[in-house]
């Protein structure tokens, strides 16, 4: 595909010498930057810079990405020596796709710098801040989406006034372009949190009603701001040096930023924008006036089936998606049962679309054997991920009068990963979770199901107050856990899946 350019890197200077088929479709020099990124992992990398670059190429604008690494200086490292140039890899069975992408034009170290990313968003060519920071991100409850004013980080960048967090990097830097231009900006979650605009506008307004001179930024945020809900979806595995070896093969050069992800790719947007935005719809997203529709189906379809099968799998001892709903094994069925018994009766499904299919689809994407999606990553963050993900179908079936089985089994299958921190074959398991030094403390001296059912729906900030009281539920939980111990992942999702 590509000329060989020996042992050197990807970057502006050898962009000429690639393939003509694989270069950005725009000139990355020409681009000045109009979107400030914050949280620029793989997954911004492999969506919304991709949907930036192809409306640029569609219809133009200066809307360069100033991307903004927040917790680990990996990305600026992988990137910087790059241009910013990467390269994204579309793998399915049927082979490997590669374009190098440009619209990324400056990076920035969060924590090194705190003061360049306040600077950046209020500078006036910035019209657009995005984010994709993971929901542990916005250092708030799940259950009540209020912002943990008690949070370290929070509770520093109110003191000292330099932007940590990524919440205090919003309201600081709005308060600060106030006070410099007081041009208007939109502020655009892609994060998996439903209502996600209203969700941040409220973090950001909590924040900044603590904040000198508040009334006065309380009122300019209101006039000026626009906080537009979105839902994201492409799975996007994490690279591994393997990958980055069979790119640079092909690609002929050396590529440390290396982007793996599926041909699938979908984003809705709602489209109230304060200062403009990129022809983002040239490139295949949906403007729309209500993302919640959509924003369910793909939080409880995708990501709730998502959730239950990493943690069943990896309980079962599977490394990969892909290969934990390959027959011969359970899970295929519990996804499929998942979906259908409870999720589907409570989506509001827009007109024209094929629930149906969609589900199919998802069960399709899940097998993608060239995508190494491992369980425990998607794992990670238990406790941020399991109120959108999987609890809101819950709550809807409990006030519905049903039993979510299933859905009970994603939650009791978490409860069975925390606890035993070890799968069905004895292989540690590791506990990434914003709350794993709580969730250790409340499961200290417990091990009977009953126990650690109790010790985990006492975290209200998980579960909020129904569910936690809710009898039948507990109960439900308890059954599961009870089988899972006993029998193990796979034997407990045969008999529930029937």
């Amino acid at each position: 595909m590509a000329a060989r350019c020996g042992d050197v890197r990807l970057s502006l200077d050898t962009l000429a010498a690639l393939d003509l088929r694989v270069r950005p479709p725009i000139d990355p020099r020409s681009l000045r930057v109009g979107i400030v990124h914050l949280g620029i992992g793989a997954f911004h990398r492999a969506h919304q810079a991709v949907y930036t670059e192809d409306a640029i190429a569609a219809a133009g604008g200066d809307w360069g990405i100033c991307g903004v690494t927040e917790r680990s200086p990996a990305v600026l490292d992988q990137l910087a020596p790059q241009d910013g140039l990467y390269t994204l890899a579309q793998r399915d069975a049927d082979g490997e796709r590669l374009r190098v992408v440009g619209s990324v034009r400056e990076l920035c170290f969060a924590q090194a710098d705190p003061a360049r990313v306040m600077e950046r968003i209020a500078a006036p060519a910035t019209r657009l801040v995005t984010l994709t920071v993971s929901e542990k991100g916005y250092r708030h409850d799940p259950a009540t989406n209020r912002l943990r004013l008690d949070d370290p980080g929070i509770a520093a960048d109110l003191e000292r006034h330099e932007a940590r967090t990524v919440v205090g990097q919003l309201g600081l830097g709005l308060d600060l372009r106030r006070r410099q231009t007081g041009a208007p900006v939109t502020v655009l979650c892609c994060d998996n949190l439903p209502d996600n605009g209203h969700v941040v506008s409220g973090l950001v307004g909590e924040f900044a009603a603590h904040l000198p001179d508040a009334d006065r930024l309380l009122e300019w945020i209101d006039e000026n701001v626009r906080f537009p809900s979105t839902m994201v979806d492409r799975i996007t595995p994490a690279t591994t040096p393997a990958d980055r070896a069979q790119v640079e093969a092909e690609l002929g050069v050396q590529d440390d930023g290396v982007v793996v992800t599926e041909p699938f790719s979908q984003w809705v947007i709602e489209d109230d924008f304060a200062a403009g935005r990129p022809a983002w719809e040239r490139a295949g997203a949906i403007l729309t006036g209500d993302v919640g529709p959509y924003e369910r189906i793909k939080l409880r379809l995708l990501n709730g089936s998502h959730s239950t099968i990493a943690y069943l799998g990896a309980l079962a001892d599977f490394d990969f998606v892909a290969d934990a709903v390959a027959p011969p094994t359970p899970f295929l069925g519990v996804l499929q049962a998942l979906m259908t018994d409870d999720v589907a009766p409570t989506l509001d499904v827009p007109d024209g679309f094929d629930l149906g299919a969609y589900q199919e689809q998802l069960l399709r994407r899940f097998a993608n054997p060239a995508l190494h999606h491992r369980t425990v990553q998607i794992a990670m963050d238990g406790s941020q991920k399991l109120p959108p993900r999987l609890l809101g179908t819950i709550v809807d079936r409990r006030r519905a009068g049903a039993e979510p089985s299933l859905a009970a089994l994603g939650v009791a299958a978490w409860m069975r990963y925390v606890s035993a921190r070890r799968s069905d074959g004895g292989r540690e398991l590791p506990v990434d979770d914003p709350l794993a030094d709580e969730i250790a403390r409340r499961l200290r001296g417990r091990d009977d199901p009953a126990s650690v059912v109790g010790a985990l729906l006492s975290l209200t900030q998980v579960f909020g107050e129904d569910l936690a009281g809710d009898d039948g539920f507990r109960e439900l939980l308890t059954g599961h856990l009870r089988m899972l111990i006993a029998d193990g992942a796979q034997r407990t999702a045969r008999r529930l899946a029937g």
